[in-house]
């Protein structure tokens, strides 16, 4: 099983930023993945905790926007824990800081939809004029000794309810597995729950294969501290 271990990746070479259309038809949405920024961290925070409700395990989750602080975005790009964030908006994206990061040019598409979205939490997670959170995918490097080739580990991957169905975590999972590849990483690998079907078909249909042989173990809270204090 590949263990967790940040290898030294080569840097990517960044795709062109993509060409929009001024005045597209329909509904559109303005999908846009980019790398995140300390400046996330709030929405990050917040999807986090979404996340843990939706998996009914926020009993869980103790992460708090400090936590997070102290332990994201203080590594090279790629080379450790990585966000990618989903926004989207109804008008083409402002040049902002993440339009302009040299480590990933952000994946820019158009999805026109027969209606608009409502979306009740915009306000909430607005991240810019006009411009909203909507999902993120947190990964870092692993190493499998089979393949003696570095992977990509997914944590987390999370689409908001409002903008679900409509192939954002298809385009967010994408993302992942090209990065993996034009580093020339062997696999990609996350976890999903045994009670969420519908997660578990799309990951088929993306051409995953469910491991049904292997298990989880882990050590935390007591279990592991337990070690700190053995000789």
């Amino acid at each position: 099983m590949a263990a967790a271990a940040p290898p030294l990746p080569p840097q990517p070479t960044p795709d062109p930023p993509m060409t929009l259309p001024e005045n597209p038809i329909g509904n559109p949405l303005f999908v846009r993945i980019s790398l995140a920024i300390k400046d996330d961290l709030p929405h990050i925070h917040k999807l986090i905790h979404q996340m843990a409700v939706f998996e009914r395990l926020a009993h869980f989750c103790h992460a708090t926007e400090a936590s997070l602080s102290s332990t994201l975005f203080n590594s090279p790009t790629f080379q450790s824990f990585t966000v990618f964030i989903l926004e989207v908006s109804t008008r083409p994206f402002p040049e902002d800081l993440h339009h302009n990061n040299p480590f990933y040019p952000p994946v820019v598409r158009i999805i026109n939809l027969d209606l608009p979205i409502d979306d009740p939490e915009a306000e909430t997670l607005r991240s810019g004029e006009g411009v909203v959170v909507a999902g993120f995918v947190l990964f870092f490097p692993n190493y499998s000794t089979f393949l003696a080739k570095p992977g990509l580990y997914i944590e987390d991957i999370f689409v908001r309810e409002s903008y679900r169905r409509k192939g954002l975590g298809k385009m967010l999972l994408s993302a992942v597995a090209k990065q993996a590849v034009k580093m020339d990483y062997g696999r990609v690998e996350w976890c999903v729950l045994d009670w969420n079907i519908n997660a578990i078909k799309f990951y088929e249909e993306m051409g995953a294969k469910m491991m049904q042989e292997w298990r989880i173990c882990r050590l935390t809270g007591e279990a592991l501290q337990a070690y700190g204090n053995s000789d």
